[in-house]
């Protein structure tokens, strides 16, 4: 028996996808295709990976789990490559032998039988007792600590695959950090759909944080995956502010820089939240650099609007940008606004990828001379403590330690030992 996993979209699905291949024990060979519906691009990508891995393994029989196959399983039932759909309550256990998930229903335990193309689709969503945690066979490991969201943002859809947040207990969490370490990991990335709501009996991501950095010694490097800016709490903060195992990279979850079309968008933070944010983070700790998420051409937004998001970059030092050319997703309040033509929303998006690539390189360039906190992960590249890609030829996977800046190389600085 073998499992293999294809993975569209998050670093949830990553961890996800490595949980699911760990805890198979179904007999077949399987293809795992975990699937994306953050943009219409993401579903049609997953349709494209179901039908290359039919062409490339003919043998193996083909399940799709995943935000796409949630939303619309009937489609991914019909294509005559796909053998079996699982939705996300039931996509860790769906090829665990027997195949059912064990779930923790205010205080009882049940048992759910799948049948084929209805295993937990649309079906309550319950905390599973397994937490995600995994990345293949990478040295930073990503750990999940909720799931789901509760906001409505306008042009998203996950919070409809994925059902209201949920937070998974402290001792879970720290059992699976300390699963991934004793595993190899030499990093880990705390990930989950909205990870600034956690809240797990009055506990918040930054008192989380504190608690595993003090619990579990050998946890040298935490990096948090995005984060909504308006919920960073103040033990996030200090933490920040102070504990140097907490990697000084933040992506925030902005999406634009125009407080119109955040209010349209349902979005809680204006752009002068985002800045301060920012500057709060800066203030707290120097050497900490920004990433975002930005949209570009959402509904209704104007050339004016369009060139606040653009400033946007500047004005909260945005070095690893994230941008998408808005996409309509069927059931959302945006799909029913007035739309702009495609190709002047993916015009905006490449002049803002543009902008930010300039901006990229200039910070890049700025670091050569100095020395850097750098892990290696394949190939003789890695990242810094602050997430520049570095390459220290003749490393190997897992080494860590400081090093010169000497150039760079189109993306990635160059570097030797200190």
């Amino acid at each position: 028996m073998s499992v293999e996993t294809i993975t569209l979209g998050c670093r949830l699905n990553f961890a996800e996808s490595e949980t699911i291949r760990r805890l198979a024990t179904a007999d077949e060979d399987w293809v795992v295709v975990n699937s994306c519906a953050v943009t219409n691009e993401a579903v049609r990508q997953t349709r494209q990976a179901i039908r290359r891995s039919y062409r490339e393994r003919p043998d193996a029989r083909i399940l799709v789990t995943g935000c796409a196959a949630e939303l619309d399983p009937e489609t991914f039932a019909a294509m005559p490559e796909v053998e079996r759909v699982v939705g996300n309550q039931g996509k860790l256990r769906a090829l665990a032998q027997p195949p059912f998930v064990l779930s923790e229903v205010e205080g009882r335990s049940e048992a759910v039988v799948p049948s084929p193309f209805d295993y937990a689709l649309r079906a309550p969503l319950r905390t599973n007792e397994v937490v995600p945690a995994g990345f293949l066979g990478h040295v930073r490991s990503f750990v999940a600590i909720q799931n789901g969201c509760d906001h409505r943002c306008t042009f998203c859809s996950i919070w409809q695959a994925r059902g209201p947040s949920r937070s998974l207990p402290f001792d879970a969490i720290r059992e699976a950090v300390e699963r991934e370490l004793a595993r190899g990991a030499k990093e880990i990335a705390l990930t989950g759909v909205d990870i600034t709501s956690y809240d797990h009996r009055g506990m918040g991501l930054g008192v989380l944080c504190q608690r595993l950095l003090a619990t579990i010694p050998s946890l040298q490097r935490l990096r948090l995956s995005s984060l909504d800016s308006i919920e960073i709490d103040e033990p996030l903060l200090e933490l920040i502010a102070g504990e140097p195992r907490l990697m000084p990279h933040f992506h925030l979850s902005l999406q634009a820089g125009d407080d119109m079309i955040l209010k349209r968008m349902r979005r809680r933070h204006s752009r002068a939240d985002a800045v301060k944010t920012v500057a709060r983070i800066k203030s707290a700790r120097p050497d900490a650099t920004i990433g975002a998420d930005l949209i570009a051409g959402f509904p209704t937004e104007t050339e004016d609007m369009a060139l606040n998001s653009l400033k946007l970059l500047d004005d909260c030092d945005i070095v690893a940008a994230h941008v998408f050319p808005f996409s309509p997703r069927p059931n959302t309040p945006a799909a029913r606004m007035p739309q702009l033509p495609p190709e002047l929303a993916k015009a905006r998006a490449a002049r803002l990828r543009g902008a930010a690539a300039e901006r990229r390189g200039r910070w890049l360039d700025g670091l050569a001379g100095s020395t850097m906190d750098v892990m290696i992960e394949n190939n003789s590249k890695g990242h810094s403590a602050n997430f520049a890609p570095v390459r220290v030829e003749g490393t190997t996977r897992g080494e860590i330690g400081f090093a010169r800046i000497i150039g760079r190389n189109g993306d990635h600085l160059t570097a030797v030992w200190a």
